[in-house]
């Protein structure tokens, strides 16, 4: 009897011991460009799940993104950190951040090629259910994902956290299958009032299924702590947008995800 017990709680601590999320480095090709992105999942999530892309700010895939890949894997998603610059290719500074950002958004093609290549190593995943894909994205990853639901790529839904909302192409909306949720900085001077009621025009025009939400006293990068707190440097972290946006992308996923 005390051996049954004893092997029972062996195997229990094991299982408890391997059930983590787990962090696996991964490289797929957009051409001729290698890419090197993140994949994080829970593995006691038995089973094939909803997939989430999860597209990085200015400076390139960081930590930070791999923090939020993990608080997706414990809501029980598969999630892939992309890389929309290339394997190697960062910046450590504002000034390369701004070029490389500046290289894509003025190369919405591109752009969208990039983050079509990820969707479909996402969807090519044995743990990823192919038929239940979302993507967020942060500043740049924002933009990003926006373009991805342009270009009409087969995703429930986008998510975008402060980012630019704008696009040279507003007639592509038509092409978006999935719905959209951005979450906006009320006080943003990087996304202002013009370029917002522009972005609203683009989906009541296109009949998208859409929703903005804009927190009061927030600035742009409100997710990011390391933004700082000083509203007038344009970007600052706000705790409470930060949460309050978290949740109404946790409810929103729910949604198209189900």
């Amino acid at each position: 009897m005390k051996r049954g017990l004893f092997l029972l709680l062996s195997f229990l601590c094991a299982l408890s011991l391997r059930a983590a999320v787990q962090f696996q480095k991964v490289e797929y090709k957009q051409g001729d460009t290698v890419c090197e992105g993140l994949l994080v999942y829970d593995d006691q999530f038995p089973g094939k799940r909803p997939g989430i892309l999860v597209a990085h700010q200015w400076k390139g895939l960081t930590d930070y993104e791999k923090m939020r890949g993990e608080m997706l894997a414990q809501l029980g998603y598969v999630a892939l950190c992309v890389d929309v610059y290339g394997k190697g290719v960062r910046a450590d500074n504002p000034t390369d951040a701004a070029a490389l950002a500046g290289k894509y958004k003025g190369d919405r093609k591109l752009l969208r090629a990039r983050i079509t290549a990820a969707l479909e190593f996402l969807r090519s995943n044995e743990r990823v259910n192919a038929k239940q894909i979302a993507a967020i994205g942060y500043c740049f990853g924002g933009t990003t994902v926006l373009e991805l639901a342009r270009s009409g790529a087969d995703v429930a839904g986008v998510v975008s956290f402060h980012g630019g909302l704008s696009t040279p192409n507003p007639a592509d909306a038509k092409n978006i299958k999935g719905k959209i949720l951005a979450c906006h900085g009320a006080d943003d001077p990087y996304v202002p009032a013009d370029e917002v009621l522009a972005f609203e025009k683009e989906m009541r025009d296109a009949k998208v299924d859409w929703q903005l939400s804009a927190y009061g006293n927030a600035v742009h990068s409100f997710t990011q702590k390391e933004a700082g707190n000083d509203n007038s440097k344009g970007q600052a972290y706000n705790e409470k947008a930060d949460l309050r946006s978290w949740r109404e992308m946790k409810a929103f996923l729910e949604e198209v995800l189900r």
